[in-house]
């Protein structure tokens, strides 16, 4: 069963590519995406990773959670379902 994180407190520099890249090292990652304004396409400094299973989300989250990224301090856990 996959399993999605919240990434909080990303640069504005902070990519999609690099959250994944990032996040691979714990896993298959299925989806990166940073989340961007609508009309200016600016990073909302905020952003969703995908694992295929939970096991390797929960170990994304105790190696990452309160880490650098992108000269910031990332907040990273389990994603809230809307």
């Amino acid at each position: 069963m996959q399993a999605k994180l919240y990434v909080g407190n990303l640069a504005q520099s902070t990519t999609d590519d690099l959250l994944r890249s990032v996040f691979s090292d714990f896993g298959h990652v299925l989806d990166s995406l940073v989340m961007r304004d609508r009309d200016t396409g600016d990073s909302r400094g905020f952003g969703f990773v995908s694992f295929s299973n939970a096991q390797e989300a929960d170990a994304a989250i105790r190696a990452l959670n309160g880490t650098q990224l992108d000269g910031h301090k990332i907040t990273v856990k389990v994603a809230n379902a809307r």
